[in-house]
């Protein structure tokens, strides 16, 4: 199956991007709690998901699902904010960006 439709790798693989992303960051007062934000909602998206497909139930998978949506949703809020403290990476912000939107239009 391609990664584009394996959405355990793929919300995996967005946040492993991100944190390599942010390892390369030089630290800030201002950006230090954003880059905090954005890996943990980041990577909470691929362990919503995965605890979505252990689920006991369909309403645990949807009640799963929709914290996955959720945070999807929180992760394009801490990249928008990070590409106002880091214009220079305005670019690569954008694209991780799509691909968390991709994500939220899937939830």
């Amino acid at each position: 199956m391609s990664d584009n439709f394996d959405l355990e790798e793929r919300t995996a693989k967005i946040g492993e991007n991100i944190i390599k992303f942010c390892q390369k960051i030089n630290v800030s007062l201002i950006n230090e709690s954003l880059i905090k934000q954005l890996i943990r909602s980041s990577t909470s998206i691929g362990a919503n998901y995965m605890e979505a497909n252990g689920g006991n139930s369909k309403r645990d998978f949807k009640n799963k699902i929709s914290i996955c949506k959720k945070e999807a949703k929180e992760t394009e809020h801490w990249l928008r904010m990070l590409s106002i403290c880091l214009p220079e990476k305005r670019g690569i912000l954008r694209e991780l960006w799509k691909e968390i939107h991709q994500l939220v239009l899937i939830y």
